[in-house]
């Protein structure tokens, strides 16, 4: 009974943590090293493959994002009755869906930044260096543009026409000239 009593008198004390919890645990001890700030300029990285495979990582997934998700919104604004298309939620889901597949397919590659917010934020902590931003933040632009005019190529004149509506709320005269 004494070996017994002894482990009740212990509890949850009778095995130390391996590692500290609360305030305690905010140490300067990781298990991981953090990388060091990228470089400002590296005029090396314009000399290799995988600069310029980036850049094309991020063209086309900016591309193809823009191509896919308007072309749902637009499907579904064309559509007679929201019963026959994909709905709001289908929106969602072409937009979630679309992000999440084309992070995971060029994470690898260039990061999967997608977006120039996402890739000027990195260059702010240093995770970039500038002329990698700024490459990135031109091709994503440019796939952006790319994909809608696609879209804009694919559609019938009227179809464009009928939904350009939209643009008009923030920028009366847009499409007068």
């Amino acid at each position: 009974m004494e070996g017994k009593e002894e482990d009740v008198r212990l509890g949850a004390n009778k095995y130390a943590e391996r590692q500290p919890i609360g305030t305690s645990a905010q140490s300067q001890d990781k298990d991981y090293k953090e990388p060091p700030p990228a470089p400002l300029f590296e005029p090396g990285e314009l000399a290799s493959w995988s600069f310029y495979r980036a850049g094309i990582a991020e063209f086309m997934a900016t591309f193809l994002f823009l191509y896919i998700t308007i072309m749902t919104v637009m499907g579904v604004v064309k559509a007679p009755t929201k019963c026959s298309t994909v709905g709001i939620q289908g929106i969602a889901w072409a937009f979630g869906g679309m992000i999440f597949a084309l992070v995971y397919c060029t994470a690898g590659i260039s990061g999967g930044h997608i977006n120039p917010a996402v890739t000027f934020g990195l260059l702010l902590a240093r995770k970039l260096s500038l002329t990698r931003a700024v490459f990135y933040m031109v091709m994503q632009c440019l796939g952006a543009i790319c994909g809608a005019g696609v879209v804009k190529g694919l559609q019938k004149g009227a179809t464009y026409e009928r939904l350009r509506w939209w643009s008009q709320l923030c920028c009366p005269g847009l499409h007068q000239g």
